[in-house]
């Protein structure tokens, strides 16, 4: 028997998340599946898996029977929620992996930073671009200085629920702050774009990170170091690749970068363009976005508890 845990949100992600923990992982145990509506095809699905429920939200949670059996608790709700559900937790000791952008702990991309913070009762996986991107961020800044980092994240309309959607601005906020203190970015920016293309387009982003690179071998660096990353994150991520090669290309003299960058030394462009298919467990292939931010979390909850 594996490490037991529970999944607080029975939408799209906590579903997912259930359904991942169920088939792939071979540490962690799903026992509960927690949301607040009686209705909802993520506790229908549990139901039907053998996995325990309860519609009385977290309180519900610390109510059943084996609760104190559980290590893990995933809380795919809302920033909001989540602020009340790790309030009623606290005293518990639970191990408590965000995935919703309170930032109540501190950020954490398995790729980057995980060890930093293996001790810690509440991490939070930032958001799905910040997944998708801030690897590629901390791959070019441990090779180069990076004054200026700016992310894209495009999306399919279609993969962004209710969740999501009321929670745009904290994704950006939360988003940009991980850049900097997971990347290593001075100034970090993010963006999300919900793209209404239909059928909908797989999840597609873009890192444009400003460089002071005068010499080709760092440049070159900068390329095996970025590709290099992509493969530990396709490790626990299958469907995350590059799109096209690296492009590094000059910054001529003219172009305005100091109000980017800042007084920095500013030489390169660093262009990384991404895209990530989800494993289609539970939702379409499409939906990369979601797929990236269970995969991350799943893989943070496995080393923490191995």
């Amino acid at each position: 028997m594996g490490t037991k845990a529970a999944v607080i949100g029975s939408g799209n992600i906590g579903t997912d998340l259930m359904i991942k923990i169920l088939r792939v992982s071979e540490s962690l145990e799903i026992v509960a599946m927690v949301g607040i509506d009686p209705a909802s095809d993520g506790l229908a699905r549990a139901g039907r898996l053998g996995v325990a429920t309860t519609a009385e939200g977290v309180d519900g949670l610390i109510a059943m029977d084996g609760f104190d059996e559980i290590e893990v608790v995933f809380d795919a709700t809302s920033a909001g929620a989540h602020v009340a559900n790790a309030k009623k937790l606290e005293p518990y000791g639970k191990i408590l992996i965000d995935l919703t952008p309170a930032a109540l702990g501190p950020f954490v991309v398995p790729a980057v930073n995980l060890d930093e913070h293996a001790g810690a009762r509440n991490i939070n996986m930032v958001t799905c671009g910040g997944q998708a991107t801030i690897p590629i961020v901390a791959a070019v800044s441990r090779v180069a200085p990076v004054p200026y980092a700016e992310i894209v994240a495009s999306i399919a309309s279609k993969s962004a629920g209710p969740g999501t959607r009321a929670n745009i601005d904290e994704f950006t906020e939360t988003t940009a702050h991980a850049i900097e203190q997971v990347g290593g970015a001075t100034r970090g920016k993010a963006i999300i774009v919900l793209n209404p293309a239909d059928p909908p387009l797989i999840m597609r982003d873009t890192v444009l990170c400003l460089v002071d690179a005068p010499s080709s071998a760092v440049r070159d660096e900068i390329i095996a170091s970025i590709e290099k990353m992509v493969a530990v994150v396709s490790g626990y991520v299958p469907g995350y690749r590059l799109k096209q090669q690296v492009q590094i290309t000059e910054i001529p003299a003219d172009q305005p970068v100091h109000t980017l960058a800042g007084d920095a030394a500013v030489t390169h462009q660093v262009s990384v363009f991404l895209e990530v298919e989800g494993a289609a467990h539970y939702l379409p292939a499409y939906a990369g976005n979601l797929d990236i931010m269970t995969s991350a979390a799943i893989a943070a909850a496995e080393r923490i508890t191995a």
